[in-house]
C-alpha cells in the first residue's frame, strides 16, 4: 500500500450479472444479514465515500445502524457541490463528520450553500475532483481506511487509477440485464483482461442466497 494514500475498500451488492441498479435505479439487492455485515464493516473504517449522484440517487445517511460501533467520517466526492440541502447527509452534519470534496468549477452560489452546514470542505482538481491529491490531504487528517460505496462512475476512477487495495462484492440471486441497468463498473472500461488489475480471492461468505467475495489487490 502507498503510504501517501489510505487503505480504500471497494464494497457494493451485485447481481450475478453484474449490476448494481436496475434502468429504474432500483438497488434493493442486499439481505438484512448482508446490510448487518455492511455496517459492521463501516464501523471499522474511518471514512466512507460516496458520489453524488448517490446521494441523489438513494439519499443515504452512511452511518451505522444495525449494529453498535462508531459512525466513520462521510465523503461526498461532489465536484461542483450540487447536493441538495435538504439530503440527510446535509441535515445530519452536526452529528456526523462530514467532508464534501468540490473542484474549483463549483459556483459561489453552491459553495456558500454549502459553507452553512458544519461540514469540512476540500477543494482539489480544476474540473472534477482529484482523486490521488484528495487521498493525500485525507491520509494526511488520520484517515487510514476509507469504504469505497459508490456506483459505477466512482467505482471505475478507482479502478482505473489502481488506487483500491481490497474489493468485497456481494453476489445477489438476482437477474436484471437491460443496457441501462447500471453496472458495478462505467466508465470506458479496459480493452484488454490483462490491463484488469491482478486480485487474490481472499475468503468467500454464504448468506443463505448471497455470496460475499472478498478479494485483495495483488
Amino acid at each position: 500500500m502507498e503510504k501517501s494514500r489510505p487503505h480504500i475498500i471497494l464494497s457494493g451488492a451485485i447481481s450475478i450479472d453484474g449490476k448494481i441498479a436496475t434502468k429504474v435505479n432500483d438497488s434493493k439487492l442486499s439481505s438484512k444479514e448482508d446490510i448487518q455485515r455492511l455496517h459492521k464493516l463501516r464501523s471499522n473504517v474511518d471514512a466512507i465515500l460516496v458520489g453524488k449522484n448517490t446521494v441523489s440517487r438513494d439519499n443515504p445517511l452512511l452511518t451505522v445502524r444495525y449494529v453498535k460501533g462508531k459512525n466513520p467520517t462521510r465523503i461526498i466526492l461532489d465536484s461542483k457541490g450540487t447536493i441538495s440541502e435538504k439530503s440527510k447527509i446535509l441535515q445530519s452534519s452536526d452529528k456526523v463528520p462530514t467532508i464534501i470534496a468540490v473542484s474549483k468549477k463549483i459556483s459561489k452560489t453552491n459553495l456558500e450553500k454549502l459553507q452553512k452546514f458544519p461540514i469540512e470542505i476540500i477543494t482539489v482538481g480544476n474540473d472534477s475532483v482529484n482523486l490521488k491529491l484528495l487521498l493525500k490531504k485525507l491520509s494526511k487528517k488520520k484517515i487510514k481506511t476509507i469504504l469505497v460505496e459508490g456506483g459505477g462512475t466512482i467505482n471505475w476512477e478507482f479502478v482505473k487509477q489502481k488506487l483500491f487495495d481490497e474489493v468485497i462484492v456481494t453476489l445477489s440471486p438476482f437477474l436484471i440485464g437491460g443496457e441501462d441497468a447500471i453496472s458495478y463498473l462505467r466508465g470506458a472500461g479496459f480493452s484488454k483482461i490483462s490491463n484488469s488489475p491482478n486480485l487474490r480471492l481472499k475468503s468467500v461468505k454464504r448468506l443463505k442466497n448471497h455470496l460475499v467475495l472478498h478479494y485483495e489487490k495483488l
